[in-house]
């Protein structure tokens, strides 16, 4: 195990520092500047801004500056928010997605594997038939065409929740429901799939003969088993509930890292794009090492290599 967990250390290190350098080179390959849309500055004052924060420099001077500071941990100073760090955005909005981002996969869990089993369960049968739609549609859907017919069917039409913000219980509803509507989806055809095979084994049928109680066999043999798939996707799904909050957080006006982050690119702030990249690319890494090392730890049967 502690062999398998440096490895995943080190190429996580390699990992990280290849997504910061394709980033830093293909943001410079991008015609313009962070400074050509300001309005009324001049051509003085726009090269003052770039011999401050050090664009003026050589490309690979300024690649091997960033790498070294980012090492450090300091990411730099955000080239719209004058006077504000990259790290001290990322840590006052990161909270805001963790909790959207950390409910949706609750729910989603919540939902996905009790429903899967159903399904399995009523195999054939009407209840089986509505999860497996519901599950088509849910994994067909955009999360964007999901945001938008939340926002106008319960928001717009019938108002009974607010659009914007994220100021009380009420706010995190709809958001909550498009980010976890995938997952939830596809949990469930995962477990549906996976409890069916779990369902057809031979020590099933065997503890049936011995008369072990419907109920136990479900939870101790059946669900312990066939919920090892679901443990495999967590890891997955959380980097899709990163990613997937960019353009929940846009639509319903979140102020979480995921909107700040889109709102970097529409202004290139380079700093904060490299920043946000580098910290996202290593939480998600992390979450994918630890739900690897929970997965063997569930089921010792697996072998890390």
């Amino acid at each position: 195990m502690l062999k398998y967990v440096v490895k995943r250390i080190m190429l996580a290190i390699v990992t990280i520092w290849a997504v910061a350098t394709l980033t830093f080179f293909l943001m410079n390959m991008v015609p313009g500047g962070p400074f050509l849309s300001e309005k009324a500055i001049s051509p003085q004052a726009t090269a003052a801004l770039e011999a401050k924060y050090g664009l003026d420099k050589p490309l690979l001077q300024r690649y091997f500056t960033y790498m070294t500071d980012a090492v450090r941990g300091d990411f730099g100073d955000s080239l719209k928010q004058r006077g504000r760090t990259v790290m001290s955005i990322i840590t006052m909005k990161f909270p805001v997605s963790a909790r959207v981002g950390g409910i949706s996969v609750f729910v989603a869990l919540c939902l996905g594997i009790p429903l899967g089993c159903i399904a399995a369960l009523k195999r054939g049968k009407f209840l089986d038939s509505l999860i497996s739609v519901l599950s088509t549609c849910g994994i067909a859907v955009p999360s964007f065409v999901v945001c938008t017919l939340l926002m106008y069917t319960l928001g717009v039409n019938l108002k009974l929740l607010p659009t914007m913000g994220l100021t009380s219980w009420k706010h995190y509803i709809m958001p909550v429901i498009a980010l976890s509507f995938y997952p939830t989806a596809y949990i469930m055809r995962l477990m549906r799939s996976s409890m069916l095979d779990v369902l057809g084994q031979d020590y099933m049928r065997t503890a049936k003969a011995k008369g072990v109680a419907g109920f136990w066999i479900l939870f101790k043999h059946a669900m312990r088993n066939a919920i090892l798939p679901v443990v495999t996707y967590v890891g997955p799904m959380l980097a899709y509930t990163v990613t997937g909050s960019f353009v929940v957080e846009k639509i319903f006006v979140i102020p979480g890292l995921g909107g700040e982050f889109i709102g970097a690119i529409g202004g290139r702030d380079y700093t904060l794009i490299m920043g946000t990249t580098i910290f996202l690319a290593t939480l998600i890494i992390i979450m994918n090492v630890v739900v690897d090392i929970v997965y063997k730890l569930v089921d010792p049967r697996i072998n890390l290599k």
